[in-house]
């Protein structure tokens, strides 16, 4: 019927989609909307798993709640990143010069249909635009301009047709052999934030920003098929041409992922929340069985550690999704009340892969899938904050010197980790940095994520652990469901803390500057040095002692030094690290035997901690030690990091 944009059509539009919302489950533990609600997607797909295609009809209502008139509306069509002439692949070969192009990574979402209710048949007017970089043959965003504009406070209706093509699995999304993952494989819209749409291209580094609202999701699918999804699942129901018809519900969240595989082994358990019994839904390989445990303990400890220390799991299911052999690029990722998890079926038990992979993408629920920060602009604001938020969980399940690796005698923290990424990129980038404007990719992750965890663990040492963990707490609670801003956190910070930081913040987040402190120059000299044939006699020769603690970087930072004697007398001074270096004199009846900056090694941003100390004696054998230790560790976590790349 034809309608007009507004007036008792548009009450009218409001009050079915409630209505419809009503006769849903709920898919949280509140009684009312947690969010704006911005959108709601009805979606009605019918996939084809032989073909790893898609079909599908959408339906977007979207609520002007800009407080302008709004007449032009930007649509992400991610799968369209699956091309050699996109910004995605363009990127991609830049970081990786050996990179072929193959045809089975070929992925693309073409929009059969586009109308608007009240307006008519769209389609025409779609024009694809490269707001980031001009590129004519990306495809990852378009837009579409109604003839009239939609008044705040009243809704447009989106209807959409559209199909997908999969890749074999190159980004987070696609197939491999007879598993499909469903990601970014729908036409979503863009975001008002700041006055203006936010709605970025698909870049190699990026990730994604959506608004909240509700996801009725109709998937047909074979009948042998096991299905993942975001949301809960309202109904099953099988089909006389042997397909199955999936429904799901999903409320306050902005995205949606499902994944399908006929060989997946369901594995199920409930963790009592503080707001309620959540299910927990793990999908696992069959030849990954022997991780199945692990991924239980790790999912149950971490939703326990964040619904303690950070806010409630307001979701009443969350679901683990263990990808295939061969599926790796699938791994690792995030969706709303959904993640990928990732393992192999010779997992050793003291290597904590699985374990830290599940606790990182949980942690994305909280900092990306209900704060929902934007990640195109300040990855940071969700990586790095959850890579901080890992360190600790990880720390109180495991052990803080075997959070990441025990085994064989070896062992590593997950902040060793942070820092092993952080230390190559140390002075590349600022963590403020646009995700695609990095100087490399490993820039990018060292940074974003590495030194936002070692900024954070840092900070511990200037306003306390117990102050960070309550800043975070409060920023969580104040900024769920919403889109806060780089500014928002830290001043959250601030405000709990009672400090002024922004001597910290101007340097470790919008700057790039180095932090790096040395001991040198230790000396011990008798005061009568002078005295022809004068013997040296411990415990009775008077010394003057002294050594310099020397700023190597430009970040000054206040710090503690130690220093003992031969005497096994100690001492403790501080430095607030303003001028370039200071000396430290005293005058005793004993020898300085060593001296350290930051014993209690808390400032875990100090670039080198090899040069913090020195010791009157050299320990050549133990220095070696060390730094072949470091190199091993180093060149091992390379290639982790290379293999899960």
């Amino acid at each position: 019927m034809r309608a007009r944009v507004g007036g008792r059509l548009m009450l009218a539009v409001a009050i079915v989609s409630a209505a419809a919302a009503q006769t849903m489950p709920r898919a949280t533990f509140a009684d009312r909307p947690l969010s704006q609600r911005v959108v709601a997607y009805v979606i009605d797909a019918r996939i084809d798993a032989q073909r790893h295609t898609l079909d599908a009809s959408e339906t977007l209502t979207w609520s002007n709640l800009t407080g302008r008139p709004q007449d032009t509306f930007p649509f992400h069509l991610y799968l369209n990143a699956f091309k050699p002439q996109s910004t995605f692949a363009r990127e991609s070969k830049l970081t990786d010069p050996e990179l072929e192009w193959k045809e089975k990574y070929h992925g693309a979402i073409e929009v059969k249909k586009l109308e608007v209710e009240g307006v008519g048949d769209l389609t025409s007017q779609i024009a694809f635009v490269a707001p980031d970089d001009g590129n004519r043959d990306d495809r990852t965003v378009f837009q579409v301009k109604l003839p009239r504009p939609i008044a705040p406070g009243q809704q447009v209706r989106f209807r959409i047709a559209f199909h997908d093509q999969f890749p074999e699995v190159v980004a987070r999304t696609g197939y491999k052999r007879d598993f499909l993952m469903g990601a970014q494989w729908f036409p979503k819209i863009g975001v008002w934030w700041q006055g203006a749409w936010n709605c970025h291209q698909f870049h190699r580094n990026t990730e994604f920003f959506a608004d909240f609202g509700t996801f009725d999701v109709q998937l047909r699918m074979p009948q042998n098929e096991v299905v993942g999804a975001s949301g809960v699942e309202v109904s099953s129901v099988n089909q006389a041409d042997g397909s199955k018809l999936v429904r799901f519900w999903g409320e306050d969240i902005h995205d949606f992922a499902w994944t399908i595989e006929p060989e997946y082994q369901v594995v199920t358990d409930t963790y009592q929340g503080s707001m309620g019994p959540v299910k927990m839904r793990m999908l696992v390989q069959p030849g990954h069985m022997s991780s199945a445990p692990r991924y239980r303990a790790v999912l149950k400890g971490t939703l326990d550690r964040f619904d303690r220390w950070y806010g409630p799991y307001p979701y009443k299911q969350i679901t683990l999704v263990d990808p295939p052999h061969g599926a790796l690029q699938a791994g690792g990722m995030e969706y709303p009340t959904l993640f990928t998890a990732d393992t192999t079926w010779w997992m050793p038990q003291g290597l904590r892969f699985p374990e830290l992979v599940t606790e990182h993408e949980f942690g994305h629920q909280y900092w990306y899938g209900m704060v929902a920060t934007n990640e195109f602009e300040d990855a940071w604001l969700d990586e790095g904050i959850n890579s901080y938020t890992e360190v600790k969980i990880l720390d109180s399940l495991y052990g803080r010197h075997t959070s990441a690796l025990q085994m064989a005698g070896v062992t590593l923290s997950d902040d060793g980790v942070q820092r092993m990424q952080y230390l190559p990129v140390a002075d590349d980038d600022p963590m403020v940095r646009k995700a695609w404007e990095f100087m490399s990719a490993n820039a990018y992750g060292g940074v974003t994520y590495g030194k936002t965890a070692t900024v954070l663990l840092t900070l511990e040492k200037v306003i306390g652990e117990e102050t960070l963990r309550n800043a975070l707490h409060t920023y969580f609670m104040r900024y769920r469901f919403t889109h806060p801003t780089r500014e928002d956190f830290l001043k959250t910070v601030e405000d709990v803390s009672g400090q002024n930081l922004r001597w910290y913040f101007d340097q470790a987040v919008y700057g790039t500057q180095v932090l790096d402190y040395e001991v040198r120059d230790l000396r011990s000299i008798p005061v009568n040095w002078y005295e022809k044939g004068a013997e040296e006699k411990k415990g009775q020769t008077l010394y003057r002692d002294s050594f310099v603690v020397h700023r190597k970087g430009d970040f000054i930072f206040p710090v503690e030094v130690a220093v003992k004697f031969d005497n096994g007398e100690s001492a403790r001074e501080h430095w607030d690290g303003r001028d370039r270096w200071v000396r430290f004199q005293y005058e005793k009846k004993a020898r300085i035997e060593w001296a350290q900056v930051d014993p209690e090694y808390q400032v875990r941003l100090d670039k080198d901690l090899f040069n913090n100390s020195y010791s009157r004696e050299e320990h050549a054998g133990a220095r070696h030690k060390l730094q072949t230790y470091y190199v091993i560790l180093l060149q091992w976590l390379a290639q982790c990091l290379a293999w899960l790349a």
